[in-house]
């Protein structure tokens, strides 16, 4: 099997307020709203946010589904989405000022001399905050 053309197009994750996600992803995170596409016969909407381009970057897929009455378990499977940063700390700051949750605020990663911090999404997916020049 030739591997070498394959990559990574998307992760998936599902929302429970898709307004609410999007303007955390977009807003708060500066991600791009890329596509949105409503499936009324399967009561769900998609919406892809990522940094650039589906044909040259990932991105993340935020599902919603419309009859979905309470937030979703996240069970133990899922760890986390990693997003670079160049100021961690003015990040975290800002991302603070807008409520966002920052279960373990900037510092170096153990063992390590990159700083990283954990932020919540609204529906309390984590992302690792990773400092990069």
């Amino acid at each position: 099997m030739d591997t070498g053309k394959f990559r990574l197009l998307h992760t998936m994750i599902r929302v429970f307020d898709l307004d609410r996600s999007i303007d955390f992803y977009t807003r708060l995170m500066g991600m791009n709203l890329i596509r949105k596409r409503e499936v009324e016969a399967g009561r769900y909407t998609l919406a892809f946010v990522g940094y650039g381009d589906e044909a040259n970057s990932t991105v993340v897929e935020l599902t919603y589904n419309w009859d979905q009455k309470e937030p979703y378990a996240l069970g133990a499977g899922f760890g986390h989405l990693a997003i670079g940063v160049s100021d961690i700390h003015g990040t975290c700051k800002t991302l603070a000022d807008e409520g966002v949750k920052i279960p373990r605020p900037p510092g170096p990663l153990k063992f390590g001399t990159v700083n990283i911090a954990f932020i919540e999404d609204p529906d309390g997916y984590k992302i690792e905050l990773i400092e990069r020049p």
